[in-house]
């Protein structure tokens, strides 16, 4: 029942995890530590809150510990497009498409860890500032100042 359980909301939380970390493999094992956790868990009243709660949280401190490994890696680094085998040969629209993608990864490539939380969370999944608030341990104030300068960020192109 648990597995069922967590399986409903697993698309979901492999995309919050693909868009805060730019890699498939980097998402993938997100999510899984965040069934893991499922599985140890005691009866929980919102799994998807919950799971999305911890897989945020993941997410945020992979990005912090990412953070060191970049500062000696002097090679560019680009996230990971996502690419799906059943797709069609490409063409223009889906070529536009797959750019647009990809100058995503790159704009949020420049936001802090809890800035890309608190804009996909707000801006891109719909939450409300209370539940991003919850989620990512802080105030609703700050979280709608973070989102915010996210934007701002988002907008002008340039890194924090």
């Amino acid at each position: 029942m648990a597995h069922e359980s967590f399986e409903q909301h697993r698309a979901h939380l492999f995309g919050l995890a693909y868009r805060m970390l730019g890699s498939v493999a980097d998402a993938e094992d997100v999510v899984q530590d965040a069934f893991l956790r499922w599985q140890r868990a005691d009866a929980v009243a919102s799994p998807r809150a919950f799971l999305t709660t911890v897989v945020t949280r993941l997410c945020i401190d992979h990005l912090r510990s990412a953070r060191v490994q970049r500062e000696a890696y002097v090679g560019p680094w680009l996230p990971e497009p996502l690419v799906a085998s059943d797709r069609p040969p490409p063409d223009a629209d889906v070529e536009r498409a797959d750019t647009l993608s990809m100058a995503f990864l790159l704009v949020l490539e420049r936001l802090s860890p809890v800035e890309r939380a608190v804009f996909l969370l707000h801006d891109v999944f719909d939450y409300d500032f209370a539940e991003v608030a919850r989620l990512v341990g802080k105030t609703t104030a700050n979280c709608r100042q973070i989102a915010h300068r996210a934007r701002k960020r988002v907008q002008a192109g340039r890194p924090r």
